[in-house]
């Protein structure tokens, strides 16, 4: 599942008429395979975050598609295409925030609704190959853009995991820390643990050491103290949803930092394909907010700390303005002081 070279963590394979995922819930300490033979398996993987991260979910929904198609057609016959409609339904709702899940979805049944009577197996699959290629082609240019603004010898801060795990491969936010340091511009990063996942201590720090990059821990809350010490040049971050004015949708924690970097005069970096703008939605309020079992707060791999009796509010997301953006890197190019105006000339090229 994972082939080591200068950028080669991998996630997603399909492999013998199956999808074949990471886990990522076992991460750093197990490296188990998650196998889909049927859609429920995709759902559930999607739900439950053996895969995460938007550009991810997208292509595995693409391979879901895939699956879906195989077993109506089995099933149907000629008839398949009066019966995929239920099940891309179904995965459409696996998670709401990630825009990448139901983009992925609709550029599949545009070619399922092209596809003739006949198996739409071989057309679908390749279709879902090709994302998957692009996504890696599309990370390593925008790397190469964010790397440009990096100046020599810096230290930079990421939240969550906006990698290879969250991505075809390469990475969006990491794809520009993995670029900025083989060009020796960043000597070192700091990780948010990002709670209550803990992306960034189990999946973010997991890469990096493995790809020798120098990284260092940090609690949540000792972002602000960190950049008071004056040594952080750029916050880098990923997206699972940018709206048509900028305002930018990442893992809960993102708001805090790119407050507590401009106060700190820090530059924030927001790096996320085309495909995570959302140009129907006008601005971040409009985004819908995944909500997650409070168990998840109040307990660490099944064993409770919290105290009983109390309650937790879970939001999985939160939305940045985008006055506190001052870059988003696409694979179209770079927006610097992003807002309605440039996104819109961005999505029109």
């Amino acid at each position: 599942m994972i082939i080591m070279s200068n950028d080669s963590i991998r996630a997603i394979a399909w492999r013998d008429e199956t999808l074949v995922l990471l886990d990522q819930r076992y991460l750093p300490q197990q490296e188990t395979d998650f196998v889909c033979n049927k859609l429920s398996d995709v759902i559930d993987a999607i739900r439950l975050m053996v895969v995460r991260g938007a550009p991810a979910i997208g292509i595995t929904a693409a391979f879901g598609v895939v699956i879906s198609a195989r077993d109506c057609f089995h099933q149907h016959g000629d008839q398949w295409k009066q019966f995929i409609n239920a099940d891309l339904k179904l995965l459409a709702a696996a998670r709401p925030t990630a825009v990448n899940l139901a983009w992925a979805i609709e550029q599949m049944n545009g070619l399922v609704q092209e596809c003739s009577s006949a198996d739409p197996c071989d057309i679908l699959l390749q279709k879902a190959q090709d994302m998957l290629l692009e996504d890696i082609q599309v990370n390593k240019a925008m790397g190469a853009s964010g790397a440009d603004l990096i100046e020599r010898d810096s230290q930079v801060l990421t939240h969550c995991n906006a990698g290879a795990l969250a991505t075809a491969g390469f990475g969006t936010a990491l794809g520009v820390i993995r670029s900025a340091f083989e060009a020796g511009k960043i000597k070192h990063v700091y990780a948010d643990e990002t709670r209550p996942w803990l992306q960034g201590a189990r999946l973010t720090a997991w890469e990096l050491v493995k790809e020798k990059i120098p990284v260092s821990l940090i609690v949540d809350s000792a972002a602000a103290h960190l950049m008071k010490q004056g040594d952080i040049s750029w916050v880098i971050v990923g997206s699972d949803r940018i709206a048509a004015n900028g305002d930018v949708a990442n893992k809960i924690g993102t708001y805090s930092v790119a407050i507590a970097a401009r106060y700190h005069g820090v530059k924030f970096m927001v790096v996320a394909p085309t495909s995570t703008i959302d140009m129907s939605l006008a601005t971040g309020d409009l985004i819908p907010i995944e909500e997650r079992s409070p168990d998840e707060m109040m307990q660490i791999e099944g064993h409770y700390f919290a105290a009983k009796g109390s309650n937790a509010w879970n939001p999985v997301f939160d939305i940045t303005p985008a006055d506190l953006v001052d870059a988003i890197v696409t694979e179209k190019g770079v927006i610097m002081q992003p807002n309605a105006d440039k996104i819109r000339k961005l999505m029109s090229r």
